[in-house]
């Protein structure tokens, strides 16, 4: 990508009405466009990293044995009603919407009930198990409060899955799976090491569900945890015989905030029972499937990275999600070799499928440093006449701003390594 031919721009000042720091800069570097309060789009920067996230998502669902649909955004209330969530003094946050002819549907929020309604047309037999099925999907909410820039939206991307089982035991085996995948996704993101499992209410499902919070002055929750065991109790379970059950200690737990970047839940027969999606088992008795449900929000895991790994001059992006892997500075003054070298270098680039984004722009070299700086690509190579002159580039980390001169020759080695 030419960023002379990017539509978006950056912004010097963020609008006045964000008060959340992953909002202020990510439409400042124009990955987001805000709509409305709680709605953003996503501009070609902002859709990169999105999809990026996508993909991490789908390959380690992928690899626990999940298979992907997509379901409807529209909802039926039949089965909502069902199970006693079209109330909305049960489910406080749909939004709804009555037809000319008077009927009433929903905009989804989740998709239990519906996928128990399909699984009912496919599985009926004991050898029919386990499976577990998820969705990428837009959801919407009608969240009172919107204040939190994508961190939480009335209308947002979210990954999730549902696992249908026999037994208790199936359940919480493939439920510690998926807890080991995420926190794969979490460090593949680059937020593993301040993210924690840490245990929450499980409402009226189960004892516990587990929630992954990362540590960030921002976050909404209060967590205490162990570091050393890696991990922690949400303060809404934190009692003397919550911690007695978990094995954690008082005195080595320590009090954080942190922002809940995805969740799972142990379901039991809560929705397989209403809606009637059972099997025979072995000895031809009917029985009701058991299933969990695993829950990430992609635009919250993007807002916060953003909340907790950018600095004062912007976003940084850890490698595997970042828009480009490299951020390409042409400052040329008018000199018509570094202009050519430039071009040489996007092309090499390419040619080795290393992601750029060419700043090839007639403007200052302070101006675009402060637009890589507030961008936050991991790694910034400067052609200029003096590098041109030297036979290299100057090539800079953005996480710690370390920066090496590496000649024509090392580029690409430099760049794997």
């Amino acid at each position: 990508m030419r960023q002379s031919q990017l539509f978006t721009k950056t912004r010097r000042d963020a609008p006045k009405d964000e008060v959340a720091k992953n909002a202020q800069l990510l439409i400042r570097g124009g990955f987001i466009h805000k709509e409305m309060a709680g709605v953003y789009s996503y501009l070609p920067l902002g859709l990169r990293v999105l999809k990026n996230i996508e993909r991490i998502i789908r390959e380690e669902m992928d690899a626990v044995g999940g298979q992907e649909i997509l379901m409807t955004t529209l909802q039926d209330p039949a089965p909502w009603k069902k199970t006693g969530r079209w109330s909305d003094d049960v489910v406080d946050n749909w939004f709804k919407t009555r037809l000319s002819e008077d009927s009433e549907l929903g905009l989804g929020h989740s998709h239990e009930e519906p996928l128990v309604q399909i699984m009912r047309d496919h599985v009926s037999s004991y050898r029919d198990f386990p499976k577990a099925v998820y969705q990428i999907q837009t959801k919407f909410r009608r969240e009172l409060r919107s204040k939190s820039g994508i961190l939480r939206g009335r209308e947002f991307v979210m990954k999730d899955m549902y696992s249908f089982v026999r037994t208790q035991e199936e359940l919480d085996e493939f439920h510690e799976q998926v807890a080991a995948a995420y926190m794969r996704i979490f460090e593949r993101a680059g937020i593993g090491e301040r993210t924690f499992r840490t245990f929450a209410s499980g409402g009226s499902f189960s004892r516990f569900s587990d929630e992954f919070q990362t540590l960030c002055d921002a976050g909404e929750d209060t967590i205490y945890l162990d570091r050393e065991a890696k991990l922690a109790v949400n303060k809404e379970v934190h009692t003397p015989d919550v911690l007695e059950e978990l094995g954690l200690k008082k005195d080595s737990l320590e009090e954080a905030k942190a922002i809940e970047v995805g969740n799972i839940f142990k379901l039991g027969t809560r929705f397989s029972e209403p809606l009637g999606l059972t099997f025979k088992d072995e000895k031809g008795e009917e029985r009701p499937v058991i299933m969990g449900c695993y829950g990430i929000g992609l635009g919250r895991v993007m807002g916060t990275v953003v909340e907790s790994l950018a600095d004062e001059k912007g976003v940084v992006w850890p490698e595997e999600i970042a828009p480009f892997r490299v951020h390409l500075l042409a400052l040329s003054g008018g000199n018509r070799d570094v202009v050519a070298e430039a071009d040489r270098m996007y092309d090499l680039l390419h040619e080795h499928g290393i992601s750029v984004l060419y700043d090839d722009r007639d403007v200052r070299a302070g101006e675009k440093f402060a637009d890589a700086e507030l961008i936050g690509i991991p790694t910034r190579l400067v052609v200029s006449e003096k590098t041109v002159a030297e036979g290299g580039v100057e090539a800079t980390t953005r996480t710690d701003g370390t920066t090496t001169f590496v000649s024509e020759s090392g580029i690409i080695e430099h760049l794997a390594g």
